[in-house]
């Protein structure tokens, strides 16, 4: 018996199982949607507001409150950490999970980093709808509150239109992050 050939044929055969297992467990790697939602990712953090309007197209409604978010993120600098794969959710929606350090989190001195998530839409091979979503501590909503009620002036113009389209996301996003240092520094944070 010639055991290389035997040998051989055994690691070919081991290889080509391991091969096919890894694609036809995986519904990502047969969802061409995929490619799309990675595509609108990559657009967002490329702050090229025309890249990302461009996948947009087919989602109109969503046209606002991304391309403001995506000022906001520019504003905030928000700096990506870790960029999770988009995965699969059921049928029509995909989500992309992502990683972040910003201006605000470092602005309440927290140690911790933000996990924002977009939640695609399709119909068919197009993005009808995009929102997102985050994991923010309990202290940015309660230093949101505080700036809202004790600095009212500091972003009554920069954050006009706020998540819905209006004309200076970077500048709203900055006036946030003095207004959340002001309120740490007041000991307003709960820990």
């Amino acid at each position: 018996m010639n055991w290389h050939i035997l040998g051989l044929t055994i690691v070919a055969l081991a290889m080509g199982a391991c091969g096919d297992s890894t694609v036809s467990d995986s519904a990502e790697a047969d969802n061409p949607n995929i490619a799309t939602a990675e595509a609108l990712i990559d657009a967002f953090y490329s702050f090229d507001a025309e890249a990302l309007r461009a996948t947009l197209a087919s989602a109109e409604d969503s046209i606002p409150a991304i391309l403001y978010y995506q000022g906001w993120a520019e504003g905030g600098n928000y700096e990506v950490l870790n960029r999770m794969p988009c995965v699969v959710d059921d049928e029509e929606n995909l989500s992309c999970s992502i990683t972040v350090k910003d201006d605000l989190i470092g602005a309440l001195d927290l140690a911790v980093n933000v996990t924002d998530t977009f939640h695609l839409t399709f119909s068919g091979n197009r993005v009808v709808h995009v929102e997102t979503s985050s994991n923010d501590p309990d202290a940015y909503y309660e230093a949101q509150s505080w700036v809202e009620e004790n600095r009212p002036q500091l972003i009554k113009e920069p954050c006009r239109g706020f998540f819905d389209g209006g004309p200076t996301p970077g500048e709203c996003v900055k006036a946030m992050v003095r207004g959340y240092a002001e309120f740490a520094a007041s000991g307003g944070l709960s820990e």
